[in-house]
């Protein structure tokens, strides 16, 4: 198949640090080349892909601030255009789907749908209702929502670039040391430790992953970037209780980074406050053996096996309860089901598939002559 990935510019595809789309497309687009299709990827230029890559700017948005987004999508979309008659079909991973664009493509195409549906973006998308969808998660789809899905696809990654670790570092112990810590209490530097990763945002929810810490008395390290929406929370509800001890901020990690960060945790906090569309960073934990403590929100039922790979809470005193017995879960459980469910290849497969659906009702739609414009 000839293939057109068009990613979003915000970040470099794949990313340096944070940005989960990316991260996905890339995988997406150079196992699609390795099993032999001819890809494009639309993408900013500091991208690394073994695709053809097509960039209109020089560098991701967010690296560079004297690029316009807005004139750079645009730009980018006209590339599409022109170029689309050399695709059987292209596929949109931007936030905000070009509805009007692809209309007049003239081929096949199909949009996964990597945020969450809010009520302008349902409006939007039920107007173009019957368009290609994928979505990354059951729970991601609206009931009140009548759009084309082609089918779920749940996001995967490349497992060897996540190394399994049978035993998290210092961690003999630990929930005897918290439970008789709880609440507060002194932590010594070298005790085990909670982690947290993704962006700082209320939605994210790292000042209730810091309450959890607090109360188990375990140290918390967080990684992940600020976006200057959430500037103001970061200041009120995190950087008070930073000390560089009991609450660590490493800011946002490389890769290299985020493995040591995760494999040698007790647990991965995943304290959420809305419907997360998918969680990318409970299968990077689970992947290197480290269980995920999550509330029970969004896409979580159908990440985590609770009482397996981790517990999937009500509240944040569950969470906090849950610490006290990650050590009766078995970390390899974890490894093995990403490797079962969530590897990049699995993913690569279910958009294989998809991608022939779309293709094979498209050969099934019959053509017509277009109606002459009648003068009135």
């Amino acid at each position: 198949m000839r293939i057109a990935q068009v990613a979003p510019l915000w970040e470099p595809v794949p990313p340096t640090g944070y940005g989960g789309i990316e991260l996905v497309v890339g995988l997406l687009t150079d196992e699609l080349v390795r099993r032999g299709h001819q890809v494009t990827l639309f993408a900013s230029g500091d991208s690394h892909t073994l695709a053809r890559l097509e960039a209109v700017v020089p560098q991701a948005v967010r690296l560079n601030p004297a690029i316009s987004a807005a004139a750079a999508e645009k730009i980018q979309l006209d590339r599409v255009r022109s170029l689309a008659s050399q695709f059987d079909l292209v596929h949109f991973h931007n936030w905000v789907p070009p509805f009007e664009l692809t209309e007049s493509l003239g081929i096949p195409t199909l949009y996964t749908l990597h945020g969450p549906l809010t009520p302008e973006f349902s409006e939007l998308c039920s107007r173009y209702r019957h368009h290609n969808f994928i979505s990354i998660s059951d729970a991601q789809r609206p009931a009140n929502l009548d759009l084309n899905y082609i089918r779920t696809i749940h996001n995967g990654i490349d497992p060897e670039r996540y190394p399994f670790k049978a035993a998290a570092e210092n961690r003999e112990s630990h929930c005897e040391g918290a439970a008789a810590d709880m609440p507060g209490g002194t932590i010594a530097s070298d005790r085990p430790y909670l982690a947290f990763l993704g962006r700082l945002s209320p939605e994210k929810g790292p000042h209730h992953a810091i309450a959890i810490a607090q109360r188990t008395g375990l140290p918390l390290k967080l990684a992940g970037k600020v976006d200057e929406i959430d500037r103001a929370f970061f200041e009120q509800a995190v950087l008070p209780h930073l000390d560089g001890h009991a609450i660590e901020y490493l800011g946002e990690v490389d890769h290299a980074s985020k493995i040591t960060l995760l494999s040698d945790a007790v647990a991965t906090l995943f304290p959420i406050t809305w419907e997360e569309p998918f969680g990318l960073i409970m299968i990077e934990s689970m992947a290197t053996g480290t269980p995920v403590i999550a509330m029970n929100r969004g896409s979580v039922p159908e990440v985590i096996v609770s009482g397996k790979t981790g517990f999937i809470c009500n509240s944040f005193d569950q969470m906090a309860e849950a610490v006290l017995k990650v050590d009766s879960l078995n970390r390899r459980n974890c490894r093995e089901l990403v490797m079962r469910h969530f590897s990049a290849g699995r993913m690569v497969d279910k958009y294989e598939a998809a991608y022939r659906k779309v293709l094979d009702k498209q050969r099934l739609l019959p053509t017509y002559a277009p109606i002459p414009a009648v003068s009135l």
